[in-house]
């Protein structure tokens, strides 16, 4: 079977290496001139399926609970299983409860236990809540990793506008090209996010921290190098423009909040990126023809691309060995 992809993000790629495994032959084309155009890119990488419970229906913890092995086994080394901690300044302690109440799999943490964690927090909240079983990873390292990995198995890429493939030379269409496919997607809907790379060496962290913010939920996740990504806003826009000033402010006052050592950080990098949503925030696969739509990941692209990769691999090779069985069926009845 030969498949074209269209989209070379998080979705495409992961889609691209289940139809590979499975004996596809495929081509993986974006309109973008290079890797790391879309909202993939401005990701966060935490494959934390327990807190994004907390704004998120239970289908999240049942598709994202096995990511983590998922990116380990097809890239060892990329992730971090360090966990995920979650804190709340003292104003904010009944958004802590409310988090409480919509999640599972933590463990309540003292502030000698937080210190514990991440010794540079040391003093600074007194209660929090640890996901032992959650982990991270640094998705632009995994996208770049992934591509080479799949173009050594024979996929191959084709990038820039001329790119639009003739689909009629494939058996089968994946379609991962997010809020581009709104046309044959009516539904869909936009959530633009925005976030920041800061760089300090006063301050060291080894897992991804949730500060809870009673707008939105707010994450600083360590990259090394004194490097840090803090994300993200969830604004209902499709506006595929520049960061506003005031999720700037927001997010840099976040920052601040977890470590007063973020002031003097050194603003390195701030983008946005419009994520595709359907109503009810979980992704679905939808078939039109020889089309197959992977999309609605929302704010879940790295958690929930593998178990959408391999449910939409299971789709086309069943379609496919139900053609066969027909076309054999008309065979031995003539």
């Amino acid at each position: 079977m030969h498949v074209l992809i269209r989209g070379a993000g998080v979705a495409g790629l992961a889609v691209a290496y289940e139809l590979v495994q499975r004996g596809a032959a495929v081509t993986v084309a974006d309109t973008a001139s290079s890797l790391g155009a879309g909202a993939s890119w401005c990701a966060g990488g935490m494959l934390a399926p327990y807190c994004e419970r907390e704004s998120a229906e239970e289908d999240v913890i049942t598709l994202g609970k096995g990511a983590a092995s998922w990116w380990d086994r097809v890239l060892p080394g990329i992730v971090n299983f360090k966990g995920t901690l979650v804190v709340a300044p003292p104003r904010n302690a009944f958004e802590l409860k409310h988090f409480v109440a919509r999640t599972t799999g933590y463990a309540a943490v003292s502030a000698e236990e937080i210190a514990a964690l991440e010794p540079d927090l040391d003093g600074r909240f007194q209660a929090g809540l640890f996901f032992a079983e959650e982990a991270h990873l640094d998705p632009r390292a995994a996208l770049e990793k992934l591509q080479v990995k799949l173009a050594s198995k024979g996929v191959q890429f084709a990038f820039g506008p001329a790119n639009e493939t003739d689909h009629t030379c494939f058996d089968r269409v994946v379609d991962c090209t997010g809020m581009a496919a709104k046309t044959a997607l009516p539904q869909l809907r936009g959530i633009r996010g925005e976030m920041l790379y800061l760089e300090t060496p006063e301050i060291t962290l080894s897992r991804p921290v949730r500060l809870i913010h009673p707008r939105f939920p707010v994450y600083i996740v360590p990259r090394g190098n004194g490097r840090f990504m803090v994300g993200a806003t969830m604004i209902e826009s499709d506006d595929e423009g520049p960061p506003s000033a005031r999720s700037l402010v927001e997010l840099l006052n976040a920052a601040y909040a977890l470590h007063p050592a973020f002031a003097e950080a050194r603003i390195l990098e701030l983008s946005s990126g419009v994520r595709p949503a359907f109503p009810d925030n979980l992704p679905r696969i939808v078939e039109r023809g020889v089309t197959a739509y992977v999309n609605g990941l929302y704010r879940h692209g790295f958690l929930l691309a593998p178990a959408l990769a391999r449910q939409a691999a299971e789709v086309l090779y069943s379609n496919e060995e139900a053609s066969f069985n027909e076309a054999d069926r008309q065979r031995r009845t003539a």
